[in-house]
């Protein structure tokens, strides 16, 4: 029998009710009850024929466990990924596109990251994918089970740590090949993007310019307002049907009263045709709230097989399978008729595994306890989601538990930056284009208008997630070409001038 294994994605948030809500509604949406980013949908590329058009040479690279002491620490090996074959070589200062690997083995992002292969040619680019730390092939201690062993062997698993395997890659790669003259340009998306961007402001000598796209820098505490995201979500539903939006906001309570009657979790696993009978309703919540935010995010206009294969505008399909169920139906059977257009498009799965565990010994899970803190809370009135508000204790309470670590909400910002981000760009940083699609629930915590000349803000009412770092297609709409060939016009012009002043200082 087919089955569809379950993948949430991996950003951590704590949650609490609020006090006005049923009591019905206190077993759902629990504190550390995670929102998705992209990581667990990576998955290594097994097949030796897939995405052909993209060739790649797979290498390793040896890396200090700890970039910021000196102690006599084990190596690791970092896995990149490397092309050169439209490379124009140190001699024309050919360019070097690097993408910032995000949290999940590097070869999905990379097949799954067209936009740089589409431009790499009319740029003489070499391009190159480096694997994050602690994903993939890319395992401290020789593999993940001694990786992920406990906190002290974790504690190596930050975002400056990865920054710093990627400039001390690319700063040796380019002395190998004597190419300490040709300009990098940084690449990311969603965590990805994140890197990027903070790359570029950390290493400003090293990349000569970002493109971080969908890439929520503001997510984190007391600068964006923490129900955005699930505000956003709804958005995205109710603009396609208010009576969908509806019926989603009020299947919550059907969900929990169904699950306390007798033989309730029998008949919600029958409506939902779950592998396995539901012990809580909990995993069936989360298994809905994963499939609502995934379909925000990839709410792409074109079908698409990025997480699920989906048809075009994937939401409008769900709400018509929602609003379009046969008479008599209950609450929860339209609910299931939606869901099943992302879990379930093609018609090939008989049941579902509900079998995630949201507080495994999962990467991102880490960093998401540790500094990536990002607050997250639903509004009872404008979203369709149960109502809870953020709230610290718990959350670092799950993350004590879980990994016996107390989380730092105010390092990324400390770091980074974050607060008063306009004067903090404007003064200190260039040539970063932070590219967002409104649909996208992440956009809400990125950056949104222009900062400055060089500080840059893509903004496309009908685009999702990184959609611009897609591959180009036939089915792209004008906005999206568009997008792309400003993106193109603003990093041709960032390696111009470097070129430039690099000419300038050889002549004098």
């Amino acid at each position: 029998m087919a089955s569809s294994s379950v993948s949430f994605i991996i950003i951590i948030i704590t949650t609490v009710l609020l006090p006005s809500l049923s009591s019905q509604l206190s077993d759902l949406f629990p504190s550390n009850n995670p929102p998705p980013f992209l990581g667990k949908h990576s998955h290594p590329i097994k097949q030796p024929n897939h995405h052909q058009q993209y060739h790649y040479e797979t290498r390793y690279f040896s890396q200090p466990l700890d970039h910021f002491s000196f102690l006599d620490l084990p190596r690791f090996r970092q896995l990149y990924l490397i092309n050169t074959e439209h490379w124009v070589g140190p001699s024309r200062s050919g360019p070097i596109f690097l993408y910032c690997g995000n949290e999940g083995d590097i070869e999905w992002f990379a097949v799954n990251t067209g936009f740089v292969w589409d431009i790499a040619p009319r740029f003489g680019a070499m391009i190159l994918f480096p694997e994050h730390r602690y994903y993939g092939d890319s395992m401290p201690f020789g593999s993940k089970e001694e990786a992920y062993r406990n906190a002290t062997t974790l504690s190596y698993l930050t975002a400056e740590q990865a920054l710093a395997d990627f400039a001390v890659l690319i700063t040796n790669l380019k002395k190998n090949l004597s190419a300490e003259g040709c300009p990098v340009v940084l690449f990311g998306g969603s965590y990805g993007g994140m890197l990027a961007a903070w790359m570029r402001l950390k290493y400003p000598h090293i990349a000569i310019g970002a493109l971080a796209s969908s890439a929520p820098i503001l997510q984190f505490e007391d600068i964006v307002p923490p129900e955005t995201f699930y505000n956003i979500v709804s958005n995205s539903f109710k603009r396609e049907s208010s009576s969908c939006f509806d019926t989603i906001k009020n299947s919550w309570n059907a969900l929990t009263s169904e699950g306390q009657k007798e033989d309730g979790l029998k008949q919600l696993s029958k409506t939902f045709h779950l592998c396995q009978e539901l012990t809580s309703v909990q995993g069936l919540s989360d298994w809905l709230d994963s499939a609502y935010s995934y379909l925000a995010m990839v709410n792409y206009p074109y079908p698409s097989n990025f997480l699920m294969p989906l048809p075009g505008h994937p939401i409008r399909e769900v709400c018509k399978k929602i609003d379009g169920s046969p008479a008599g139906s209950s609450i929860l059977e339209h609910i299931f008729n939606g869901v099943s257009v992302y879990y379930n498009y093609t018609g090939e799965v008989d049941c579902f595994q509900l079998d995630d565990d949201p507080h495994g010994m999962d990467g991102w899970n880490w960093q998401a306890c540790t500094e990536m803190v990002m607050p997250m809370s639903s509004d009872r009135n404008t979203s369709m989601f149960p109502a809870y508000d953020w709230d610290y204790s718990a959350f670092r309470e799950g993350c004590q538990e879980d990994f016996q670590v107390t989380p730092r909400p105010r390092w990324i910002t400390t770091e980074f930056g974050g607060h008063d981000i306009e004067h903090v760009l404007k003064s200190f940083g260039s040539n970063i284009i932070f590219s967002n699609g409104l649909l996208d629930p992440w956009s809400g915590g990125s950056v949104l208008k222009n900062i400055s000349e060089t500080i840059i803000a893509l903004i496309t009412k009908e685009g999702a997630h990184h959609i611009d770092l897609r591959a180009s297609s036939t089915e792209d709409p004008d906005w999206l070409v568009e997008q792309r060939a400003t993106e193109i016009k603003l990093i041709q012009g960032w390696i111009d001038n470097y070129r430039k002043k690099m000419k300038a200082t050889f002549e004098i």
